[in-house]
């Protein structure tokens, strides 16, 4: 690692409506190193990513690149002076070749005329240097999750970029891809180029790192080199939070099976077996990527599962939509309240009662009817709105969440999903959010909890399934849910 620093964040703070995404945040990166960045969900890291890349602009400290100070204003500045970001989300052309992938903008002309013999030999030069057998007139559609990124790391390098930001590159790899991309960070770095890694697979981290970074609720906690830490010292500092952050709701004694889901696959999971009871609920842990979203669709008939079966109440169920499932007692309160589980331009009495037309013949309601069943859980719910004609657009977070639950409270359903319950709402609302989930299991009702929000996992869940790369990782039983049983399962480890 030189001991040259190409790029420094100084006292960089970002906040977002209702959120401090970053707090007094300082960073540096040398040439020649790769330092990674590591954190819980929602811990900052994409913001600070972003941030470099230009994608968002700080609210306060100081960006310092090569000795002198920088406004990245827009993501072209920042690639530009030559910041390369690598998402986790392949940002290619799927029906251009490997060549026109990376010169894509950057075409090399000559008298007007594009030179692609010139671009294939340069495309062709950096792939024997990263040891890859692809061939410049590839079909990017063709390749693999990992040899995508390939090129990705090669357009970087054939535009002599002098810092790489990766940001969970191995999301979707095979073992294999995984060791190829670890080798050819260590052999990219030797160039001088400075890599910044973001990752939860902190196995990675310690195989490539030279240093660490560690980020936990906006703020930044230590920065430390790779020898002089080890994976459970890490996960304490990711980990570490006040009790005060965790909610204490009262425990059952679960009741009689209600949902039984064997060996089930498909959209992105795999062989997912678990039992449900009335009155309990099953968490669903893991970090981004690791299918917890995806299953939730699933077992609520939004996408096809390709083998398994699921039972309610003993009987396989057939249901190949989510009208299925609402038919057969099913709730999902979705991860995106606006985009997927509201029609913000609609009244709130409107959004009560959409759902529960699938269980009726009805298909119009009278308006007198619709606002008395709409005022009717605003009540209930103490939805902070003066009645249910407004719209659900002109709502807080927490009482837009209170709506979608109204929807769902309206089809008298058994089994609930929820997926982020409360995320993007205040402290306030979350308890409130958390008390009307205990009223459910008071009232025999079973809740399926899908959640990045550590404490919220610890804290209402009775049981606790955690999930990687689409797959059940572990099973914690109530005694057995600490956040660092849960970290040391997301990323591939044992038990604590």
């Amino acid at each position: 690692m030189n001991d040259e620093v190409i790029l420094s964040l100084n006292n960089i703070s970002k906040s977002f409506p209702g959120v401090l995404a970053l707090s007094d945040v300082s960073f540096d990166l040398h040439k020649g190193e790769v330092h990674c960045i590591c954190g819980e969900n929602g811990a900052g890291k994409s913001t600070l990513i972003k941030i470099i890349a230009g994608a968002y602009q700080p609210d306060s400290g100081k960006i310092i690149f090569e000795g002198k100070p920088v406004v990245f204003s827009h993501p072209a500045i920042a690639m530009k002076l030559g910041i390369q970001t690598i998402y986790q989300e392949h940002t290619i052309f799927p029906t251009l070749d490997i060549t026109e992938n990376i010169f894509v903008g950057m075409e090399i002309t000559k008298n007007g005329m594009m030179r692609k013999a010139e671009m294939n030999k340069q495309t062709k030069d950096v792939l024997e240097y990263l040891q890859s057998d692809l061939k410049p007139n590839t079909i990017v559609s063709e390749l693999s999750s990992g040899e995508q990124k390939i090129v990705e790391i090669a357009k970087a390098l054939v535009l002599e970029r002098k810092v790489i930001i990766m940001d969970e590159p191995t999301s979707s790899f095979s073992v294999n891809e995984i060791d190829n991309l670890l080798n050819l960070i260590n052999k990219i770095k030797e160039t001088g180029i400075g890599i910044i890694y973001i990752s939860h697979h902190l196995e990675e981290v310690f195989k490539i790192a030279d240093r660490i970074t560690v980020l936990r609720d906006g703020k930044l906690v230590t920065t430390v080199k790779r020898d002089e830490t080890d994976m459970e010292q890490l996960i304490k500092h990711m980990i570490g939070r006040d009790a005060s952050a965790f909610y204490h709701r009262e425990f059952y004694t679960p009741g009689d099976v209600v949902m039984k889901v064997e060996n089930l696959s498909g959209n992105g999971v795999d062989n997912i077996s678990f039992e449900l009871r009335r009155g309990e609920i099953l968490g669903f842990a893991g970090m981004v990527g690791s299918g917890r979203s995806e299953l939730m669709t699933l077992l609520f008939g939004g996408a096809e599962k390709t083998s398994g079966k699921i039972s309610i109440l003993g009987k396989e169920m057939k249901f190949k939509n989510p009208g299925g499932a609402i038919k057969n007692k099913m709730c999902y309160i979705t991860e995106d309240r606006q985009a997927t589980g509201l029609f913000l331009i609609h009244t709130i009495a409107r959004n009560t009662i959409i759902a529960n037309l699938v269980n009726i013949k009805q298909l119009l309601f009278n308006p007198k009817e619709e606002f008395q069943i709409g005022d009717k859980f605003i009540s209930e719910l103490n939805t902070k709105a003066t009645d249910s004609k407004m719209m659900a657009m002109n709502l807080s977070g927490g009482n837009q969440q209170k709506v979608v639950l109204a929807k769902w409270f309206n089809t008298n359903g058994d089994i609930f999903i929820f997926d982020e319950p409360t995320r993007g709402i205040d402290v306030g609302a979350k308890q409130e959010i958390y008390q009307i989930m205990t009223n459910l299991l008071k009232e025999g009702k079973a809740i399926i909890m899908a959640s990045s929000d550590m404490p919220e996992i610890v804290s209402m869940s009775d049981r606790v399934l955690v999930m990687k790369k689409g797959r059940i990782a572990g099973h914690l039983s109530r005694k057995e849910i600490t956040e660092e049983n849960i970290l040391e399962l997301s990323i591939g480890g044992k038990k604590i």
